[in-house]
């Protein structure tokens, strides 16, 4: 039978906050007629034992390989049997009616594409999450000194949406990844997140997508979820960062690959 709300957990070497989430989700979701999927990358003894024994009734997509994340989203779309899809990553905690409110805004707004909520610290400090398209010097001064300068901030700035006002409802390029509704019929439409982004950009893509497509990407603060986020790719040092920073060189290498996807390509969403 199919589900009213499907909610997709990409999950990596993280059982603690794993159970963290799904205790979450299990205590929070008012919608009954709900199904959840955890797709689990490199899956270790911990999070198979966490998943058979304290969540048996949760579908568990273990995997050898560390899949990348777009894969992991695919795995769960794939299998997915609800009208709405909910992605999230397991370090998202959701609170009391957070997950049916953001059914109800995509529910009734069937132009949008893709939806998501402001993310906050877990000292209620806001996290950002909405953005415009990067450009190639958006890359270069969020990495090098370049950045400390006017010119360098300006670009910032402007990739960050600072013009914007980040509790009113938002129309950006793109959301991070880390939690978004949208539906099945539109994901459909789309198509799977594109597999060759290993890790970063494969949620700038998918969003680019949407809006090559007639659907609107919504930044809908009326909604919170709790995020626990460490930026793994950050560094002091652009050179020591490329030289030594596995992900520095994964996010480098997903950017050039999108830079050559579209390049010559007008943007899509025009505010």
């Amino acid at each position: 039978m199919d589900k009213d709300l499907s909610i997709i957990v990409t999950s990596y070497k993280s059982p603690s906050v794993l159970k963290l989430c799904l205790e979450a989700l299990q205590k929070n979701v008012l919608n009954e007629n709900y199904e959840i999927l955890v797709v689990d990358s490199a899956t270790e003894e911990d999070t198979e034992m966490l998943m058979r024994e304290e969540f048996p009734e949760i579908k568990f997509f273990p995997s050898v390989k560390n899949l990348g994340f777009a894969k992991l989203v695919n795995c769960g779309l794939r299998n997915a049997q609800g009208r709405f899809i909910l992605i999230i990553n397991a370090d998202i905690i959701v609170g009391k009616t957070s997950v049916d409110c953001l059914v109800e805004y995509v529910k009734n707004n069937p132009d949008v594409g893709i939806a998501g909520p402001k993310l906050l610290n877990f000292d209620r400090r806001p996290q950002h999450s909405f953005f415009r398209f990067y450009r190639p010097s958006t890359i270069l001064f969020r990495r090098t000194f370049l950045g400390k300068f006017g010119f360098g901030k300006k670009t910032i700035d402007k990739f960050l949406m600072k013009d914007k006002d980040s509790t009113q409802i938002i129309e950006p390029d793109w959301l991070m990844g880390s939690a978004l509704m949208t539906t099945r019929a539109n994901t459909q439409k789309i198509g799977p997140m594109e597999e060759s982004f290993f890790m970063y950009f494969e949620d700038v893509d998918w969003c680019r997508r949407f809006w090559e497509n007639g659907l609107r990407i919504v930044y809908y603060p009326l909604v919170e979820m709790f995020h626990y986020h460490g930026r793994g790719s950050a560094s002091q040092n652009a050179l020591e960062a490329i030289l030594f920073n596995k992900l520095t060189r994964v996010h480098i290498r997903s950017a050039i690959k999108y830079f050559l996807k579209y390049r010559g390509k007008p943007n899509p969403h025009r505010e």
